[in-house]
């Protein structure tokens, strides 16, 4: 007599689970990032040329690495991921503070955000952003049911969030700091957080932000050609001016890829901090619009992971989901309301466009990271047959 017997596999996923709208959004992100790389370094000069070039390649090598620790980071167990929160917000600590030692960090314009580990650069604040991510998400989950206290919702978070900001700011590095502030926030909200408290939290947040920047001449000097970049263009209003140039120049379609004045050594950081700049020059007010349009994809498609999450009870999974897809935003938007004049000038990339190894590299372990809640979210037990003969 013949039956038929299920039996379900001990693999936890399912393989076959994927967001392909979500990759496909992600793959012209960074498509795009890379033409866009690679006209911010055409120059006319052929030895100028050879030497962009050699940037690009290795661009495309940073690209490659960042895919690399993607897939890796696709099958991270995410509860060890979150029982281990805590630590990794100590290490990244620790490697923020190691920066101040003599002769470790490696100082570029007036800021020591590197050290050199076997002959590569790395930024360890990029890497924060991902850690405190991911230690908000862990503390959220946790503190679920007395998240409506003040103490737990809010100060208790807040004081880790102030030691690291400290780190932050002796590099210094205030950009990052108000990445960490604004996701932070936004988790926040999303963990619901009484309203009152969260009106409070970003109140004293913008205060003492503001207090920070008034405190460092250089801060107050940004505000000030923030203002009226126009009374000092060729020093204080230098990057504002010039961005503010490519910008008009490129009207609605812009002037054509390869071909911005602004990147011709007038807009410093043209492949990096201004590329929002050379995106609106070359291909116009709609080329800019179009990158505003992918940013918004890949956070709707963020949020509808977080929100299955959430549905089937991974609050961690889901806080952690929320938090990558406002980390990438905020990141993005800042940069492009620099790059227009809207906000005070401050150096942040453009996430997974613009050039820069660590922040690329982080950006596609958040994502990898991404992946795995979908993939967790999405899978089912896989139930087989198999054949058992009885007598």
């Amino acid at each position: 007599m013949n039956s038929s017997t299920a039996y379900r596999s001990n693999r936890p996923y399912d393989d076959s689970a994927f967001d392909g709208l979500l990759a496909g959004v992600i793959a012209v992100i960074v498509l795009f990032g890379f033409v866009m790389v690679f006209s911010s370094g055409v120059s006319g000069s052929i030895g100028q040329f050879e030497l962009r070039f050699s940037h690009l390649l290795k661009h495309g090598v940073h690209i490659l690495a960042g895919l690399g620790f993607m897939f890796l980071a696709m099958y991270v167990k995410l509860d060890v991921l979150q029982a281990n929160s805590k630590l990794l917000l100590l290490t990244g600590m620790f490697a923020l503070a190691v920066l101040m030692l003599p002769g470790v960090g490696i100082e570029i314009n007036g800021s020591t955000r590197w050290f050199s580990l076997a002959g590569v650069r790395v930024q360890p604040a990029e890497l924060m952003k991902l850690i405190c991510l991911i230690y908000v998400a862990d503390y959220y989950a946790r503190k679920q049911n007395s998240v409506h206290l003040f103490k737990v919702g809010v100060l208790n978070l807040g004081l880790p969030v102030v030691v690291v900001g400290v780190l932050l700011l002796l590099q210094p590095d205030f950009g990052t700091l108000v990445v960490i502030v604004a996701t932070t926030a936004g988790l926040m909200f999303l963990a619901g957080v009484r309203f009152g408290y969260f009106v409070a939290a970003i109140v004293l947040s913008l205060m003492a932000l503001a207090l920070i920047a008034m405190l460092e001449p250089y801060r107050v000097e940004r505000l000030l050609t923030y203002q009226n970049p126009w009374a000092d263009p060729f020093d204080s209003g230098f990057q504002l001016t010039q961005a503010l140039m490519a910008v008009g120049r490129g009207g609605w379609l812009g002037v054509g890829l390869g071909n911005s004045l602004q990147k011709l050594s007038y807009l410093p950081h043209a492949d990096n901090d201004f590329l929002i700049a050379i995106i609106a020059e070359e291909l116009g007010a709609f080329g800019v619009m179009a990158v505003m349009i992918l940013f918004a994809l890949f956070l709707w498609r963020a949020f509808r992971i977080a929100s299955r999450a959430l549905e089937k009870g991974f609050r961690f999974e889901a806080y952690l989901a929320y938090g990558i897809g406002l980390l990438l935003v905020f990141n993005a938007g800042i940069h492009v309301g620099v790059n227009t004049g809207i906000l005070p000038t401050k150096g942040l990339n453009l996430p997974l466009m613009s050039a820069g190894g660590s922040s690329m590299v982080t950006t596609f372990i958040a994502i990898g990271l991404l992946f795995a809640v979908d993939r967790k979210t999405r899978s089912r037990p896989r139930i087989r047959s198999m054949q058992r003969k009885e007598s």
